[in-house]
């Protein structure tokens, strides 16, 4: 980063910062090892909320805002970015910012789900992550959001936006993961500050329900016609390529972001009847024979 932009990020911040200078003063000493502390941040909105963050998490908050990722603070009794959506002022809690790049420059303004016809129509959102794609389906729309998360640090983080957004009537958010079996596993209940691949831990902090597709459908009354979106770090290859031909036809389009390729899926779903369309990540640099989105909508 060149001293211009890092000049031009620490006058950014203070729209939201009361203590600008002295914290960005402190996140450069820390970043060359002058001192080994945290970082108090005294944010300009509601009651003055103090965090204590760690420089990396300081880093993310101002260069997102400075980028544009979200527009300003909302607090009362926790702090909260907003961003504007179609029209929508999407709050995301402060602890959610380790993955907010992903979700702004992705879903919301990248578009990543635009190609789901949603509106009156029942989504089930595997790997809803802290919660953003729950809430676009919903703000968008859908009429019930059945969204899965099994990474307990995640869930929580998910419940709390989901809530922040008035949107909680339309979202069952449940602390579980999709693959090729049921019931439940133990799962550690650390925090999470990265997009991993859901397994199974020697740690029991938690115990997580697993479900297959099979079973998604009949305990949540899953309709025909409904939207199946999935970003699941992988558990897309055990969930789909084990799942009865019968139980994918549910579903009258599907989106899956794929990590691993997409020909044994494209295969799966042209036997099951779909049509097939392959898009890449926008909010990243790699090859769409490795990753990107497979869109799957039944044929007419």
């Amino acid at each position: 980063m060149g001293i211009v932009r890092r000049l031009r990020v620490l006058l950014a911040s203070r729209i939201l910062f009361r203590n600008w200078l002295s914290a960005g003063i402190k996140y450069y000493l820390i970043r060359h090892g002058l001192v080994d502390e945290s970082i108090t941040a005294r944010f300009r909105c509601g009651y003055g909320g103090v965090y204590v963050l760690s420089p990396w998490v300081y880093s993310l908050i101002v260069n997102a805002y400075y980028d544009g990722l979200f527009s300003g603070l909302d607090c009362g009794d926790l702090v909260y970015l907003v961003l504007d959506y179609g029209g929508f002022r999407v709050r995301l809690h402060i602890d959610s910012v380790v993955f907010l790049g992903d979700v702004v420059r992705e879903n919301f303004v990248g578009g990543a789900y635009d190609d789901l016809v949603v509106g009156g129509r029942v989504v089930a959102d595997v790997g809803a992550g802290v919660g953003d794609t729950a809430i676009l389906f919903a703000l968008r729309g859908a009429r019930r959001v059945v969204a899965l998360e099994p990474y307990p640090s995640l869930y929580g983080e998910a419940l709390i936006n989901i809530r922040a957004n008035g949107v909680e009537d339309r979202v069952a958010l449940i602390d579980a993961g999709l693959g090729s079996f049921d019931g439940e596993v133990c799962a550690s209940a650390n925090n999470l500050n990265e997009y991993t691949i859901f397994k199974p831990s020697d740690e029991c902090g938690v115990r997580v329900r697993m479900y297959t597709l099979s079973s998604l459908i009949k305990e949540f009354n899953i309709e025909n016609g409904s939207i199946l979106k999935m970003d699941c770090e992988g558990c897309e290859y055990e969930t789909i390529l084990k799942a009865d031909p019968g139980d994918l036809t549910v579903f009258g389009q599907v989106i899956i972001e794929y990590h691993n390729g997409y020909e044994s899926l494209r295969k799966r779903f042209e036997n099951a009847g779909f049509e097939i369309t392959i898009k890449p990540i926008r909010s990243a640099k790699v090859s769409m024979e490795r990753q990107g989105y497979i869109i799957a909508k039944q044929r007419a």
